[in-house]
Parts: structure tokens; C-alpha cells; sequence
């Protein structure tokens, strides 16, 4: 197949999506949003900028900057980034044109997506438009502004087909406009779980170690998971807590400082993608205080590395975890209800070590890589 990705490429959901179709031979070809290292074998890569995407710097990671200074930047391209998106349309309609892939498949909606919907409009000869939905195209971007409304759904009304990481996203994207008939697909937005990477230790890990791997994002509620680490520590007072992505972040060492939980907290940077599984494997507990969200990959990740997932009760997690069983749900935007799963979680040997062999089974049924990827296949097959 001939295949181009309207994306981010210096995502690693992105790449590990990509580098299967790299591996399998197929003609490979990339229209990157953001600056990237053309480190990928593919035919070719061309840089298409779109909502204030080229004001990045190169050697910028995905959601690397501030809590602030993210916030701030999700809310101006909202209100702004769909207006930038005819003026680089062109540039991708005639990368399009050029190359003439079977498939166009853009990796979340904004704003790769309305790119890649403007980009195919009036085309004579259209190839089939193929769209992910990531955690929170739908319930965070989408209703924002009027224009993000207006532009969701025509690229909605636009796709061809639409993968999603949860059956909730389906849902919705039928409510924003995808047709009864086009095709879907359910499966991990980083094309599953390799599990020469992510496997559980060979024994469970007996230290009271709690991992946040979310990272600095908008939508995770960070402030709150802060605020429950001395409410863990004053029965616990001997758990550590990792923070992955999140060294040197202005405002998590200043939480650390007031909270006066420093000894216990520590600010790790982002690791890359093939490291993680040796971080995950030295913790017992993964925690995600998310309000918006799919599947999170770094959760799905660290349930195969045998930790016990807390997270937020969300819908499309309520679809991976099962509360008392495999995991426990909690209330993200209160500190006491995530100190009270984080504590659970700790105390409960046995239902750590019962919810880690039903996780296994998980991901091995759900989020097997190879096994996801030949679904794409045949996704792909289907509608191109």
C-alpha cells in the first residue's frame, strides 16, 4: 500500500504506528505538523505546519513545555488554529497529488484532521481519508469553540473510515456527524502493546512505589494528584512517588515545595518510549488523574508491566478497568479520593497481585501489537 500519515511525527504513538507499515514494506510517506528528526526510512516526509505548529521548536517533545504555557496554548490554537488550516491545506493538497497514496490517514482530529479533510476537498481523484480519534478530540476539543464544533464535524462527514483507541469514541463520532455506514476499528492509538518491552517483572514489586507517567498535559489534573501525596504519606510515610515528565517543571517542583513532600517526590524527565518498561516494572502503583481521556497508552503499558492502575473515572477507562477488580477508579479532581485508591492500592497485596494475572490476560487479548496491527490491515484493505 501506498500510504500517507497527516501527523505529529515525533509523537511515539505515532511512530509505533507507522513503523510497522516501515517494516512491512509498504510505501511509506509522511506530512508531519511539527518539525521533526527524519529519522524514519520512509519515501518521503514533508513539513506541514497547521495551527502555530511551525512556532515550535525542533527539538520540542509533544506536551513538553509548562502546565501553564500549555493551557495557554491549547486555548489560542482553539480559537484560532482552524483559520490556519486552509492556507496549509494547499501545501498537503499538492504533497497529495504528488505522491498519490491509496490511503490518507490523519492521527487525531485537530489538527492534523481538518488539515488533511480541507486538504482531499475538490480533489478529482481523492484517495480513502482515514482518521484516529485520540482521548480527547471529542470531549475536550471538539465542543471549545464554535469553529472547533463546525470543523469536527466536517471532517467527521469527510472520513472514509475512523479508528478509535474506545468503543465511547465510536459512539460519539457517530454524534458528530460519521455516517451509520463507514467502517471502524477499536484498537490501541499507538497500534498496541510490544511485549518484548512491556512484560511484568518476574516478581511483583514489594517497595511502595507510585508512578505518574502522564507527563504536564492540560487535561490531567496534576494539582489534584499533588495535593494527595501527603494525605498518602501520613499513613504511608515511607512511598515514593515518580514523575515522569516532569523535570524541572516549574510548577510540579513548586507543588513539591509547598506540599513540603520533596524527600518523597521524584521529577524524572521523559524517558524514551523503549526505556519505559523498566520504569514501570520498578512500581507498584500507576496513577492517572486525567478528566479527559481514551485509552492512555502509558497506562495500558504499565497494567502489561504488572502495575496496579488507579485512575480517574472516566468512561472510556471504565472500558480497560473494572473498579475493585483489575483496578481502582477514583475521582480525579479530588485529592482525597485519589489518596484513598493510592492507599487501597498500597494496602492490598492481594488484590494487587490478583488484578496484575487479569491484566495480563488484558492486554494479551486486547492490545497485543502484532495482533492489532494485522487488524489495521485489514481495516486499511477494507476501504481503500
Amino acid at each position: 500500500m501506498r500510504l500517507l500519515f497527516v501527523t505529529d511525527a515525533r509523537s511515539p504513538i505515532s511512530r509505533n504506528w507507522m513503523k510497522y507499515f516501515i517494516d512491512r514494506g509498504d510505501e511509506v510517506f509522511i506530512a508531519s505538523t511539527f518539525e521533526w528528526d527524519q529519522d524514519l526510512p520512509v519515501v518521503r516526509a514533508e513539513f506541514t505546519p497547521v495551527a502555530f505548529s511551525a512556532a515550535k521548536k525542533r527539538t520540542s517533545a509533544p506536551s513538553s513545555a509548562s502546565s501553564r504555557t500549555l493551557g495557554l496554548r491549547t486555548k489560542i490554537r482553539q480559537w484560532l488554529g482552524p483559520l490556519t488550516v486552509p492556507a496549509s491545506a494547499r501545501k498537503l493538497r499538492a504533497f497529495i497529488k504528488e505522491v498519490q497514496p491509496d490511503i490518507v490517514h490523519a492521527m487525531r482530529i485537530p489538527y492534523e484532521g481538518m488539515l488533511a479533510a480541507s486538504a482531499l476537498n475538490g480533489l478529482d481523484a481523492r484517495p480513502a481519508f482515514v482518521v484516529s480519534i485520540w482521548g480527547n478530540d471529542f470531549t475536550l476539543h471538539a465542543p471549545s469553540t464554535p469553529l472547533m464544533k463546525y470543523s469536527t464535524r466536517r471532517v467527521m462527514q469527510s472520513v472514509d473510515g475512523l479508528h478509535a483507541d474506545v468503543e465511547r469514541d465510536v459512539r460519539l463520532a457517530r454524534e458528530w456527524g460519521l455516517g451509520e455506514d463507514k467502517p471502524t476499528l477499536v484498537a490501541p492509538g499507538n497500534g498496541g502493546i510490544r511485549a518484548d518491552v512491556f512484560y511484568p517483572p518476574k516478581e511483583l514489586v514489594k517497595e511502595p512505589i507510585v508512578i505518574n507517567p502522564r507527563g504536564v498535559r492540560p487535561y490531567v489534573r496534576n494539582d489534584s494528584f499533588f495535593k494527595a501525596i501527603p494525605l498518602v504519606l501520613a499513613k504511608r510515610p515511607e512511598a515514593k512517588f515518580l514523575c515522569t515528565g516532569m523535570q524541572s517543571e516549574p510548577q510540579a517542583m513548586k507543588w513539591a515545595h509547598e506540599l513540603n513532600i520533596k524527600d518523597a517526590v521524584e521529577l524524572l524527565p521523559q524517558f524514551p518510549h523503549e526505556k519505559m518498561g523498566k520504569v514501570f516494572r520498578g512500581a507498584q502503583i500507576v496513577v492517572s488523574p486525567s478528566i479527559h481521556d481514551g485509552t492512555p497508552n502509558t497506562l495500558i503499558e504499565a497494567m502489561a508491566c504488572g502495575c496496579f492502575p488507579v485512575a480517574g473515572d472516566l468512561e472510556s477507562i471504565r472500558e480497560w478497568i473494572t473498579h475493585g477488580q483489575n483496578g481502582l477508579l477514583f475521582d480525579a479532581n479530588d485529592p482525597q479520593s485519589i489518596a484513598d485508591a493510592i492507599l487501597l492500592g498500597l494496602e492490598r497485596e492481594d488484590l494487587r497481585t490478583e488484578a496484575a494475572g487479569l491484566n495480563t490476560n488484558i492486554i494479551s487479548a486486547r492490545a497485543e501489537y502484532g495482533a492489532n496491527m494485522k487488524r489495521v490491515v485489514e481495516f486499511y484493505s477494507s476501504i481503500k
